[in-house]
């Protein structure tokens, strides 16, 4: 799954909602605290972590890629 941004950076807990993987901030909060999204291959535990186009992150099985 690919989604499109128009900044230079979206923050993470923002593409997981965006890309439909949370339903709430609060949830991305919670799960990636928890060590359950990985960023570029690695175990991410800051919800306002900024990915760039290019980066992609998992979460659920899903992999979802910024463009």
């Amino acid at each position: 799954m690919n989604i499109s941004i128009k900044d230079e950076y979206i923050k993470l807990s923002q593409a997981m909602k965006l890309a439909s993987l949370v339903s709430e901030g609060s949830e991305a909060k919670y799960v990636i605290q928890n060590g359950e999204v990985k960023v570029n291959g690695s175990v991410c535990d800051q919800r306002g972590k900024k990915l760039y186009k290019g980066d992609s992150f998992e979460y659920n099985g899903k992999t979802v890629t910024i463009e």
